[in-house]
C-alpha cells in the first residue's frame, strides 16, 4: 500500500478518532498554538464513557475544559509548564505540575518514565512523500509521536510546513481528522515605557555577531525594538514570536556569524499571529529541532557570544531567581531557562541575563526583595545568576560575594525601595 491509500484508510471524524482513546490512558497533548482543539473538544465529549484518562503538556493555548471541576473523575492533567487556562486547577489540587527543565522532558518518555498511550497532534498535510509537518511545536512532541502507542493526528492546511527535525510519516499515525480552522494565535503584548527601558539596557549588552535565545512578551519586544543598529545577529533559541521576523526582513539578523548552524534560525516551538506562522512556512532560514537538542546545555554553549535573556517573577538580594511561581502559587513552570542560563555561561563570549521589571502591581510592590516569598521556588540558582537587568540598570553578580551582590541588586531597585531593601540587608547582615 502507498502512503496516499495508507493516509485515506486512516481518515475519520474526530468523533471517531477518539474512540480509540480508553479509560486510564495517558494522553500527550500537542502544546502552544498548536492545541489540537477539534480533538480535544470530542475527546471531552465522551467524557461520561471515560475515567482516570491523564493529559499531559506543556502550556496550551485555547480549549482545554478536561481541566473544569464536573470532568475530574474523567480527566486529570499532568502539567509540565502550566498555562492561564490550567492554573486554576493545578492551584487547587486538580491538576498537577511536574518542575522539569524543558531539555529533559522528552527523555521522560523516551526512557519510559512517562509511557505513553496516546499522542495527540496537530499536523500540516503530507508532503508528495507521505511527511506531515509539527508545525508550529516540535518541542516534546516529537518524542511523543517516537513513543505513544497509538497517533491520533488533526491534519490542518493551515498548519505552516516548517523545516528541520519536525516530520512525522503518515505511516506512523493511527488515524487522521481532517479539519480547516484556524491555528489558535497569540497577539503581541503592548509594550510600556518599563519593558522599554529594560530592552534598552538589555541591549546594551549585546554585541555584533551575537546569538540570541529570548522568549515572548513586552522585554523580548523591547530588546528587539533597540537592536536596529546592531547586524550580524543570530538566533538559537527555545521559542520566537512575531518581533524576530521584522529584523530578519531588516537584515539585522541574518544567522552568518553563528558558529553553530550558521545562516540558520534554530528553535523547537513559535507562539505568535497569522502573520508568523506564513512567515516560517516552508521557509528554508528556519530550522526546529526537539527541546531536547535545542535546549541542550552543551549544545546552546556551542554557540560563540550566546546571549540568553530570560525573565523571572522575583529576585532575592543574594541572586536566588524565582520565575515559575508567586509564593507557593504556581505561575508558570521551569521552562528552558536554566537550560539557557546555563548554556550561554559557557559559551565563548555568551551572557546569561535575567531581565525582570523592577516592581510589581503598578509599582506597589518591589520584585527585588531580601528573601523570597514563602513556598517561592528557586528556578535559576544564585550560583547560576550573571546578569541582571531592570530599568533603572544593569549588573553583573557572576564572581560577587553576598555583600557585593546586595549592593548591585539594590542599586537596579526601584530607587524608593532602596531605604528598605539597605535595611533589610543590614539586619541580614549583607551590609
Amino acid at each position: 500500500m502507498n502512503w496516499l491509500d495508507d493516509y485515506k484508510s486512516k481518515r475519520a471524524t474526530a468523533d471517531e478518532a477518539v474512540k480509540l482513546i480508553k479509560s486510564g490512558d495517558r494522553i500527550h497533548v500537542h502544546p502552544g498554538c498548536a492545541n489540537p482543539e477539534t480533538l480535544i473538544k470530542a475527546m471531552v465529549k465522551r467524557a461520561p464513557e471515560l475515567e482516570n484518562v491523564e493529559l499531559i503538556h506543556l502550556l496550551t493555548l485555547g480549549y482545554a475544559d478536561y481541566v473544569l471541576p464536573q470532568y475530574s473523575k474523567n480527566f486529570h492533567h499532568r502539567a509540565l509548564f502550566v498555562g492561564a487556562n490550567c492554573r486554576e486547577a493545578v492551584n487547587e489540587g486538580r491538576a498537577d505540575f511536574i518542575p522539569i527543565f524543558l531539555s529533559e522532558i522528552s527523555s521522560l518518555y523516551r526512557q519510559g518514565k512517562i509511557k505513553l498511550d496516546v499522542a495527540l497532534l496537530h499536523l500540516s498535510p503530507p508532503d508528495a512523500h507521505g511527511f506531515c509537518s509539527l508545525g508550529v511545536g516540535i518541542e516534546n512532541t516529537k518524542a511523543a509521536s517516537e513513543t505513544a502507542k497509538i497517533v491520533i493526528a488533526q491534519i490542518n492546511p493551515n498548519m505552516p510546513r516548517t523545516l528541520g527535525d519536525s516530520f512525522v510519516h503518515v505511516s506512523k499515525l493511527d488515524a487522521v481528522v481532517e479539519v480547516d480552522t484556524p491555528v489558535v494565535e497569540l497577539p503581541r503584548v503592548r509594550m510600556t515605557e518599563q519593558t522599554r527601558k529594560i530592552g534598552e539596557n538589555v541591549a546594551s549588552l549585546i554585541e555584533d555577531g551575537s546569538t540570541l535565545q529570548m522568549g515572548i512578551g513586552g522585554i523580548p519586544d523591547a530588546v528587539l525594538y533597540y537592536l536596529k543598529d546592531k547586524k550580524d545577529l543570530g538566533i538559537h533559541t527555545e521559542m520566537f514570536s512575531d518581533g524576530i521576523m521584522e529584523l530578519v526582513e531588516q537584515g539585522i539578523i541574518n544567522n552568518e556569524k553563528k558558529s553553530l548552524h550558521p545562516g540558520k534560525i534554530v528553535s523547537s516551538f513559535i507562539l505568535g499571529t497569522r502573520k508568523l506562522y506564513d512567515f516560517v512556512n516552508n521557509n528554508p532560514i528556519i530550522e526546529f529541532h526537539p527541546s531536547e537538542y535545542v535546549n541542550d546545555p552543551f549544545i546552546v554553549a556551542q554557540n560563540d557570544n550566546m546571549i540568553a535573556i530570560n525573565s523571572a517573577i522575583q529576585i532575592d538580594l543574594t541572586g536566588q531567581v524565582c520565575s515559575d511561581s508567586m509564593g507557593r502559587h504556581i505561575f508558570s513552570g521551569i521552562g528552558g531557562q536554566v537550560d539557557f542560563i546555563r548554556g550561554s555561561a559557557r559559551s565563548k563570549g555568551g551572557k546569561p541575563v535575567i531581565a525582570i521589571p523592577s516592581t510589581a502591581k503598578d509599582g506597589a510592590i518591589s520584585r527585588v526583595v531580601p528573601t523570597l516569598t514563602e513556598g517561592a521556588g528557586v528556578v535559576t540558582s544564585r550560583g547560576d545568576v550573571h546578569y541582571v537587568v531592570t530599568e533603572f540598570g544593569a549588573v553583573d553578580l557572576f564572581g560577587k560575594s553576598i555583600r557585593e551582590r546586595a549592593k548591585a541588586l539594590i542599586s537596579i531597585a526601584d530607587p524608593k525601595f532602596h531605604e528598605q531593601l539597605e535595611a533589610a540587608a543590614r539586619k541580614m547582615n549583607y551590609l
